[in-house]
């Protein structure tokens, strides 16, 4: 009996041509709408069948893309979507190596795949087709396993160090970290994964592009793939909390440099097993839940790794970073150090734990590539990071939590802090009213035409680029003296731009002022105007040069960051994803475009000020609640404390 096909809200606002926001409102007004079989109360599942037929009774199902028609066939196909996707992945592999006419494939299911098929890859090509129906899959849904973030996983390949040498990755699952290590620019891609079908489909990534290596199916600790070889990176996802792990097969495993690993240390294992597959020299970074850094039973491990230079970071993330993760989860940076060469002196401990995401990648590389240009050097930033020193790790407890390490801020510093921090949110709520733009109604009419920006990119009233792709990660400011490139993260916190021309963008495109900028991914759908030439232009940035003789930079920006806008031009597949040519613009005379591009420009001065404030609020907020809890600070009513 087959089972019944699921889809997500993300699939059926797909299926429909809608935003998710829409099906969110069928389930709450339509007492018919189809109720969940499956997920969970956040992410529900529901029987594909009768949404479809709950759509077709609507009249909301339209005409499917040739992607969307082969995704539903393969949902309905009776494998799991990985098996599946692996399956066609094949199939479009054969037809990149060999154009000509293709035999039936072997799977006589596929058959009624191959139309729909060959147009798909004849229209975005056998690699653009997989990428397509990739999406598809990464969307969360049933039988399709989450991944490590992209966000994420490009810090780790960039901590790692891969650009320009050979990677692997022992638990690929389905090649998050590859592809970002592909796209950091590494010559050689291993993986190994112990489900065969994502095995499959991580190496079908590769191969689509001609990338050079492997992703082989098995399970790593127990039957090592790559036994015996070396590379200059190892960067792992591995499994957590896996109790059935092979100790008892393992005990005299050659991998365990630094002395067996315990039956409840399965991550130490991973860890071991990374530094086995180092050149010496070469950095490992895998992701870690927390617990290992302090649990009594991997003690003695934790120990050897720090008394023999091996282990060289760990760094604290925020809640959430990890996807799937609740928890805050930790990153171990190691190194293979030569089995001569004295051990170094200091291990630095990040405790990132409340660092902004976005702020995230910059912040840990700047301070990682400090530590790493002088790691016997003391480094401190109180709150944030320390080189601690390892004999001071040593103790009894060998508990490499870094929250637990990080140095505490002098009393007097934090008065005087305090009190600064104090003068500048008073000073910046004194200005705020004069910053909020006047707006009143508009008297009632018919609604201006409008255009999208496509449209108005073909009749010349914009020049659209990018968005900019890059070979590797942008650096942050202090990592080289290229000039400076405006990244994501500082379009969406108003900031100058951080990071720098490391020969790693595929493009050189200096930024104009008047220029309008806006991120391909994000929550939201946000512009920024640019007011200062200098900068080039960032990956992930789309860039809109406006002819100011039909368009205001400010109007443009205004118009393009309205929630409306935010829907028509979002993914359909659940991503936080934009298509900037499908907004809308108001057609308005200049005149009036630049009178609203002023009160745009107002409102954006507005919205910088009130950011500040938050900001300079929760700071004041932490600063006196630690000074009055350490007694640095005391309040109104405390009397003095009399000494003598």
């Amino acid at each position: 009996m087959q089972e019944t096909v699921t889809v997500t809200a993300a699939d059926i606002a797909r299926l429909a041509g809608v935003g998710r926001a829409a099906v969110s409102n069928w389930r709450k007004r339509h007492a018919d709408f189809p109720t969940p079989v499956g997920g969970s109360a956040t992410s529900p599942e529901f029987d594909l069948a009768q949404v479809e037929t709950w759509l077709r009774a609507q009249g909301k199902l339209g005409e499917l893309s040739t992607a969307d028609r082969i995704w539903r066939q393969l949902l309905a196909g009776g494998d799991t979507p990985a098996a599946g996707l692996a399956a066609v992945g094949a199939l479009l592999l054969a037809r990149r190596r060999d154009d000509r006419p293709r035999r039936p494939p072997a799977d006589p299911r596929l058959a009624p795949l191959l139309p729909d098929l060959d147009a798909l890859a004849d229209d975005r090509s056998p690699q653009g087709a997989f990428d397509e129906l990739w999406q598809r899959f990464a969307a969360h849904g049933a039988g399709r396993p989450a991944s490590t973030p992209d966000d994420l996983a490009e810090l780790m390949v960039a901590l790692a160090g891969v650009g320009g040498g050979t990677v692997l990755d022992p638990a690929a699952g389905t090649g998050a970290i590859l592809r970002a290590a592909v796209r950091a620019g590494c010559t050689t891609a291993y993986g190994q994964e112990l489900d065969p079908d994502l095995a499959t489909l991580a190496g079908l990534w590769l191969a689509l592009r001609d990338v050079p290596g492997q992703v082989r199916p098995g399970d790593s600790l127990r039957a090592d793939a790559f036994d015996g070889d070396t590379v200059d990176a190892v960067v792992c996802h591995p499994p957590f909390g896996v109790s059935n792990w092979g100790d008892d097969e393992l005990g005299h495993d050659p991998r365990w440099i630094v002395g067996t690993t315990p039956r409840g240390e399965p991550e130490l294992a991973w860890a071991q097993h990374a530094l086995a597959h180092l050149r010496v020299g070469a950095h490992a970074v895998l992701l870690m839940p927390p617990t290992v850094a302090g649990r009594r039973s991997g003690r003695r491990i934790r120990g050897e790794l720090l008394r023999r230079g091996h282990l060289r970071a760990v760094v604290a993330l925020p809640p959430g970073v990890g996807a799937a993760h609740g928890v805050p989860l930790h990153l171990w940076v190691l190194r293979r150090a030569a089995v001569d060469a004295p051990p170094p002196a200091r291990t630095l401990l990040v405790d990132a734990a409340a660092t902004d995401p976005a702020e995230l990648p910059a912040r840990v590389l700047a301070v990682w590539r400090a530590f790493a240009a002088a790691d016997d050097a003391e480094l401190e930033e109180p709150g944030f990071a320390r080189a601690v020193p390892v004999i001071e790790l040593l103790d009894d407890d060998i508990d490499l939590t870094p929250a637990r390490r990080q140095p505490t801020v002098a009393a007097e510093a934090t008065g005087e802090h305090l009190v600064r921090t104090r003068e500048r949110l008073a000073a910046l709520v004194g200005e705020l009213s004069a910053l909020i733009p006047p707006a009143v109604a508009a008297a009632d009419g018919p609604p201006e035409p409008a255009l999208t920006v496509g449209e108005l990119a073909r009749t010349g009233a914009l020049h659209l680029i990018g968005p900019v792709k890059a070979t590797g990660p942008e650096q942050p400011g202090t990592a080289a003296d290229g000039p400076p490139v405006l990244t994501v993260p500082d379009v969406l916190h108003g900031e100058e731009p951080s990071g720098r021309d490391d020969g790693k963008l595929g493009q050189h495109i200096p930024l104009a002022v008047g220029d309008v900028v806006v991120p391909m991914i994000a929550r939201q759908l946000t512009p920024r105007v640019v007011t200062a030439p200098g900068a080039l232009l960032g990956r992930n940035l789309y860039l809109l040069r406006v002819n100011p003789a039909a368009l205001d930079p400010w109007f443009l920006a205004g118009q393009l960051r309205t929630s409306a806008n935010g829907r028509q031009a979002s993914s359909l597949s659940g991503t936080l994803r934009f298509d900037i040519r499908r907004a809308l613009v108001r057609r308005l005379p200049l005149d009036r475009q630049r009178a609203q591009g002023e009160a745009f420009r107002r409102l954006a001065a507005f919205e910088s000020a009130i950011r500040q404030a938050a900001e300079l609020g929760a700071e004041l907020v932490q600063l006196t609640a630690d000074g009055l809890a350490s007694g640095g600070l005391r309040s109104d009513g405390d009397p003095p404390q009399r000494h003598g």
